[in-house]
């Protein structure tokens, strides 16, 4: 790792700490986590208190990386639709958002 992407990666992980400090997900209101990669990107709905991972969708599941690129809008896009439905099958219809340290545009914003 170079000098700027390490000062890169440490000021993600103050701001993802400092975002956590605030957000949890409760089994009403699951928390959202994004996470953002340079290939890919990964959503998961996570019940905080049980520790339990409710729904996720990735661009790296074999249905995903059929339709292109993981490291577009249009693919973060997708896996949001997909995140969604997936936890509405299971009864979630609202969550927290919580963007990981990442700034809220882009990808995330998608």
């Amino acid at each position: 790792m170079t000098a700027a992407s390490s000062q890169r990666h440490a000021g993600r992980l103050r701001r993802h700490r400092r975002v956590r400090k605030k957000i949890t997900g409760t089994a009403e209101r699951p928390r959202l986590a994004v996470y953002r990669s340079n290939k890919h990107i990964t959503v998961q709905v996570t019940n905080d208190p049980d520790g339990r991972t409710i729904a996720s969708a990735s661009t790296v599941e074999a249905e995903q990386r059929k339709q292109g690129s993981g490291a577009t809008v249009d693919a973060a896009k997708r896996i949001g639709a997909l995140v969604a439905q997936r936890a509405k099958d299971k009864g979630v219809s609202k969550v927290v958002f919580d963007r990981n340290g990442y700034l809220y545009h882009g990808r995330i914003k998608a």
